[in-house]
């Protein structure tokens, strides 16, 4: 194939990763195919199966060594650290909730389910602690109890 030729199919390649939402695959073939344009362009790898090999040799290495990271950077891995901050916050009660049963409390403006944790009724507007968070749930109890 010509040298243009590949340089063309590599921005293609870069093109389609840009528009079809993926997991960063077309763009090492995209690269892969620039890297065997440019070689044959400088005279080297002329033969159509030397192209080939490279290309499919140098997409694939690109592939495996370089995906991963780049995903890692890209979109780093969510950090639980911020629903984890919340024990020890005092939340807000917004209706009666008896000992052991769940109901809705406020805590930084917003409204959580919540479970009683604690052996006495909670009243409306009650200051309260969070024991432990578990999922969506916040485990309070009285906060003069804590």
């Amino acid at each position: 194939m010509e040298w243009w030729l590949w340089i063309v199919v590599g921005i293609v390649l870069l093109g389609a990763e840009m528009l079809v939402p993926g997991g960063l695959f077309m763009l090492f073939f995209g690269v892969g195919a620039i890297i065997v344009g440019i070689v044959v362009a400088c005279g080297f790898a002329q033969s159509e199966w030397m192209q080939w090999g490279l290309f499919s040799i140098a997409s694939i290495a690109m592939l495996l060594l370089l995906r991963q990271r780049l995903l890692i950077k890209l979109w780093p891995p969510a950090d639980h650290k911020e629903v984890d901050s919340l024990i020890g916050q005092i939340a807000l009660p917004t209706e009666v909730i008896a000992p052991g049963a769940s109901g809705k409390v406020e805590l930084r403006g917003s409204a959580w389910n919540a479970h009683n944790a604690s052996s006495s009724i909670l009243q409306k507007g009650q200051r309260c602690k969070v024991q432990r968070v578990d999922g969506l749930t916040l485990h309070i109890v009285n906060d003069k109890n804590s």
